[in-house]
């Protein structure tokens, strides 16, 4: 699609899996496979791996409260738990946001699950509701969506026709679903048309614009090669079927589809460098890593190296996650990789990476360092010990009060109860607030009861449902009612960003957005992916802390050569900025 646009102006808008550790169940008759290790590519120093501790919890102005049946979120993903302990049943359970009626409002949508070889696999289905002003939620699914036929993975958010309406994309265990939004509130099937139906296991996926001629392409994660209805068996000590683990199954090659322009796709995986080894793939996030302007993928995958694809000036990628040290730990160990959460916590306006993963294991914090690469930081800066224990899914990075620093949640859950082996199930979720170098752990007693509970956490996905500025976080649980966690947290002050484009893809996606005030910095992209099975609002939001000082914003956009730059913002609103036709031409409505 042409445009004929560049420049700026600035609207005030509104003011105010499974991972597996080594003795998972095995096939029938199988060995347990041996864990791989590679050199590692930087130095490893002793006491760098042992002497950070962590930091003791503190008070915090962050809070959030539980308010989805009070705001009408009646959903719970089923993920047919049953005696036959299939595979697929430990990883679902994906939702999040889209506002389908482009009434700035953002509203629900959540993938439901049921029993994988049934057909339906479940009676109710997929669900959408629909924002009524942040006050309320209605179930509106019966009028919106078609019936999806498939046991529910994941779902990822984007306009592919640049209508200005978004459309919705659906991961299912042996089929894809892409929903077309037609622009009356109602959306309609054309995934056969459009070329991007599947029988793989697919997990999260990311709309981007992979080949820079402004409309948006989709990369798939897919998961193991895996028959639900002739599944491998495999068994607890007892003998009873349990959830296999990931080394027993093939890995699968993930999908990448190009935007054709007509409503078509093509695969691209092949001819673009996607697919030159398989994977075990179920996290994903596309951004610019090297701030080379070229769009990059990196991609998380289960009991395996991760992936690190860079653009190429000609087109195409080519993968590099060992060379920049993101494809594994510090100890050179691949990791049982989930989700993953990006942005720039320590300023220095690359893009850093967060990885959950699964029990006696810690997550992974990877500082991008720019030319240098990743560094594994877990240990150094306290995130080691605290999250031994737990099975990581969803995950963001967001300043969460606007104190000008970030903040890290996470959602945890195990795939099978191994309470015989004196194991948690049920997990806690985990919040984590950065300052001068480490990471500090808030507690329940200061954050609120939510982080008290035990769920079987998967898909956390941001928005900013009721517009009072913060952002506030959807938690999709298996087989118990979806959080709707309320930020009611003590305010510093702060911006929202939407990017609206002309040239670029219509959302702005791979924006890089540069807030200034004073003599400080704040770089984040409008990415694309992260977190699991999720999308988020595609809004930046930007923490300022204690200074109420007027801010320069500034919008690389990923297409257009001339940055965006508009001076005097008053902090505490949520603003859109726009590619215009003359880069000479600036105005500010307030």
């Amino acid at each position: 699609m042409s445009r004929s646009i560049l420049g700026v102006s600035i609207v005030l808008f509104f003011a105010c899996v499974a991972g597996c550790s080594s003795d998972e169940t095995l096939p029938v008759s199988a060995e347990a496979p041996s864990k791989s290790t590679v050199p590692s590519l930087s130095s490893i120093d002793v006491g760098e791996l042992d002497f950070a501790p962590t930091p003791t919890a503190a008070a915090s102005n962050i809070r959030f409260v539980d308010r989805h049946e009070d705001l009408g979120v009646s959903f719970s993903y089923d993920n047919g738990s049953d005696e036959r302990s299939l595979m697929v049943q430990s990883t679902g359970g994906g939702g999040g946001w889209m506002d389908f009626d482009a009434d700035s409002w953002p509203d629900l949508v959540l993938v439901q699950g049921g029993n994988p070889t049934a057909d339906p696999p479940h009676e109710t289905g997929d669900r959408t509701f629909r924002n009524v002003r942040g006050g309320k939620f209605n179930d509106v699914t019966d009028s919106v969506l078609p019936p999806d036929r498939g046991f529910g993975q994941g779902m990822a958010v984007g306009d592919f026709n640049e209508d200005g309406f978004d459309d919705l994309f659906i991961t299912n265990v042996t089929s894809r679903v892409l929903l077309l939004n037609c622009g009356d509130g109602t959306f309609t099937d054309v995934t056969q048309q459009s070329g991007t139906n599947d029988e793989r296991w697919g997990s999260s996926a990311a709309w981007a614009d992979l080949d820079r001629d402004s409309d948006l392409d989709l990369f798939v994660c897919n998961y193991c090669r895996y028959d639900v209805r002739n599944p491998v068996v495999c068994r607890k000590p007892d003998g009873t079927p349990g959830i296999c683990h990931p080394e027993s199954l093939d890995a699968s090659y993930s999908e990448c589809y190009e935007n054709l322009g007509d409503g078509r796709f093509a695969s691209a995986a092949k001819k673009w460098g996607l697919a030159e080894k398989p994977g075990k793939a179920l996290g994903i996030v596309a951004a610019d890593f090297n701030l080379d302007r070229l769009p990059d993928l990196f991609v998380a995958n289960d009991t395996m190296a991760n992936f690190m694809y860079l653009g190429k000036p000609g087109g195409g990628f080519t993968e590099q996650a060992i060379e920049l040290g993101c494809a594994y730990n510090v100890l050179g160990q691949y990791q049982a990789n989930m989700g993953v959460a990006c942005n720039d916590y320590d300023g220095n306006g690359y893009p850093d990476l967060y990885i959950t993963t699964f029990t006696d294991d810690s997550n992974t914090l990877f500082a991008n360092l720019g030319p240098g690469g990743f560094r594994d930081v877990t240990r150094l800066e306290g995130l080691h010990s605290t999250t031994i224990e737990t099975l990581g899914f969803g995950t963001v990075m967001t300043d969460l009060d606007a104190d000008g620093a970030m903040d890290l949640f996470i959602a945890n859950g195990h795939i099978d109860d191994w309470r015989y082996k004196d194991q948690l199930w049920k997990m806690q979720a985990e919040m984590f607030s950065y300052s001068q170098g480490s990471w500090t752990e808030l507690k329940s007693n200061s954050v609120g009861p939510y982080l008290a509970e035990e769920h079987l956490g998967r898909a956390v996905s941001m928005a900013d449902f009721d517009q009072d500025g913060d952002s506030d976080l959807l938690v999709v649980h298996q087989n118990e009612p979806a959080a709707l966690l309320v930020n009611e947290s003590i305010l510093g002050h702060w911006l929202r960003v939407e990017c609206s484009a002309r040239i670029s893809n219509r959302r702005g996606l791979g924006a890089k957005v540069t807030v200034r005030q004073g003599d400080r910095t704040w770089t984040q992209q409008l990415l694309s992916g992260s977190s699991y099975l999720t999308s988020h609002e595609p809004v930046l939001f930007f923490g300022l802390g204690a200074s109420k000082e007027p801010c320069e914003v500034s919008v690389e956009w990923p297409n257009s050569d001339t940055p965006a730059i508009t001076r005097d913002v008053r902090v505490d609103q949520r603003i859109r900025v726009t590619e215009l036709q003359r880069a000479s031409s600036e105005e500010t409505s307030r």
